[in-house]
């Protein structure tokens, strides 16, 4: 038994003997063009995911429109501290992100023009700044009418009451 562990088999490897970069150079393979183009695929990839990274960046508004449309509907119009808040939070938002856009995508700069994303980013919180006043005037808060800033402009008259859903003119 000590003759067979000690005798080493023409077929088997030994890979503790070797480590890879003693192992001969195949023919016809070029080293330095083999590296110079992991090299280039290796930026070409992170070129990509930086681009990659900057679109999700700037989508990201747009990509929470529904969510905030949600939260806006099941918040109701009525004036209360919740609502409120919630069209405060939708109006503070997209503002302090309209004002820190260069910081935003300030590591994304100095690789490549990004100015389609941050684009993108302005119009999505511009979107989101218009819903959240849409939802203020829905509530009442927005002075749409002339009588709500002029004190001698008679209000508008309701035309119409409705109450347990009969309709009285």
């Amino acid at each position: 038994m000590s003759k067979s562990s000690s005798k080493k088999l023409k077929w088997s490897l030994e890979f503790n003997t070797k480590s890879r970069n003693d192992l001969p150079i195949p023919p016809g393979f070029n080293l330095s063009a083999a590296q110079s183009h992991s090299e280039v695929a290796k930026d070409q990839d992170q070129n990509q995911l930086i681009m990659k990274k900057s679109w999700d960046m700037a989508l990201g508004p747009i990509k929470g429109i529904p969510m905030n449309l949600l939260i806006m509907y099941m918040a109701g119009n009525s004036i209360s501290i919740f609502p409120i808040m919630m069209v405060g939070m939708s109006l503070i938002r997209p503002l302090k992100a309209i004002f820190t856009t260069s910081q935003t995508f300030k590591s994304f700069e100095l690789i490549q023009n990004i100015t389609l994303q941050k684009f993108v980013f302005f119009l999505g919180n511009l979107i989101n700044i218009g819903l959240a006043l849409y939802k203020c005037h829905s509530m009442g808060l927005l002075p749409t009418h002339s009588s709500d800033w002029l004190a001698f402009v008679e209000p508008q008259k309701r035309l119409e009451w409705s109450d347990g859903g009969i309709t009285f003119i």
